[in-house]
């Protein structure tokens, strides 16, 4: 399995609110109607909590500002990727979702990246 994650910061002109209600009751249910063309095996978003439940935390780190968000999707393989891409739905699939995340998502400030997964516990 190969899994994409995207670490997402939202467009400055939403709200935190703002944003996760629009990824989860727009976004989603269109990643869930591409799936299939894209050969998405797994989708998980991961809603981050309000600002202030991460003072703390980030203080007692030096760490940087939280991310409003973060989405895993998993794919069998490197190869599948590329094969379901290449197709002219997986095309069309993929320019929906980009599209769409212009629509909430500042993609300058958001990092995504291919992993693969080594279960420890």
């Amino acid at each position: 399995m190969i899994k994409l994650t995207f670490c997402l910061v939202r467009l400055p002109h939403l709200t935190r609110e703002q944003f996760q209600h629009y990824w989860f009751n727009t976004h989603a249910p269109l990643v869930a109607s591409v799936a299939e063309a894209l050969q998405i095996r797994r989708y998980v978003q991961m809603h981050s909590l309000p600002a202030e439940a991460h003072v703390a935390l980030r203080a007692s780190r030096e760490a940087p500002e939280e991310f409003d968000g973060v989405a895993e999707l998993w794919f069998d393989s490197v190869e599948a990727i590329g094969a379901a891409a290449s197709t002219e739905a997986g095309l069309a699939a993929g320019q929906a979702l980009l599209e769409d995340e212009r629509r909430f998502i500042d993609h300058e400030r958001s990092p995504l990246w291919f992993v693969k997964e080594h279960h420890l516990i």
